[in-house]
């Protein structure tokens, strides 16, 4: 099976203005993310997406691919089938994943494992959770709840499931969507043409449109927690992280 990883990158981010080329330790967040997505060995090309001529000469700058798109784009997975059109070697391509830009810590196992879902020839979206123990209130983190196949139900900022009975023996698990998806290639493409969803607008969450319009999500359980970078504080709490080297 043939893979890419494609990794959007914009400059304007709301919370956090010039994401990608904020330093954490000596390297730009973007070339972390980068060099861990490619020495995971599981992609024939690893590329970056990006809006913005800063981020494209940084990438270059320490040896990236990199290719410039479109400033209209309302999500990073827009960004993404750009980029895959672009690129000759995606028209053979099985499967595209989109790494989010400010994941410096992804590995290899949780991106093998997400891979290794597409064995079953039934799968045409796959994605990553993470099992919750605190901070369920918080709309930042994206939850998920699944069928008994583990396949995507819903997602929400909001507490779900909702515990209306405190005095059940056994407590619901909640699980924290991890915003790295893996698409079949024909896939993709179908998902950027259907127009945004009721849910989706709602939520300002991208994946419920796959959803609405009946394509399942299967959902792939792991250990890695997805540390994302939204804000400064967050930088601030990875630069610990590095100094302590606490995230393999």
């Amino acid at each position: 099976m043939k893979a890419i990883a494609i990794i959007p990158a914009r400059y304007k981010s709301t919370r956090f203005p010039g994401k990608p080329l904020a330093k954490l330790g000596a390297k730009y967040i973007i070339q972390h993310v980068y060099e861990r997505v490619q020495s995971s060995g599981l992609f024939t090309e690893v590329v970056v997406g990006t809006d913005d001529q800063r981020i494209f000469e940084a990438v270059e700058s320490f040896g990236g691919k990199v290719v410039l798109t479109s400033k209209e784009h309302e999500s990073g997975t827009d960004r993404v089938a750009e980029v895959c059109r672009k690129l000759p070697c995606c028209s053979d391509t099985d499967v595209v994943v989109n790494v989010q830009g400010d994941e410096p810590f992804i590995s290899r196992e949780p991106l093998k494992k997400l891979m290794a879902a597409f064995d079953d020839p039934v799968v045409r979206v796959a994605s990553l959770m993470h099992s919750m123990k605190k901070n369920f209130d918080d709309p930042n983190s994206v939850k998920v709840v699944c069928d008994k196949n583990k396949y995507a139900l819903y997602f929400s900022r909001s507490v779900i499931p909702f515990e209306q009975n405190n005095k059940l023996e056994q407590k619901p698990e909640y699980f924290r969507h991890i915003g790295i998806y893996a698409f079949r290639r024909g896939i993709l493409f179908r998902f950027v043409e259907m127009p945004q969803g009721k849910l989706e607008r709602i939520e300002k969450l991208e994946q419920l449109r796959l959803l609405e319009n009946g394509i399942k999500i299967k959902m792939i359980e792991t250990d890695y927690e997805g540390i994302g970078i939204d804000t400064p504080q967050d930088l601030e709490k990875a630069e610990k992280m590095i100094a302590a080297k606490s995230y393999e």
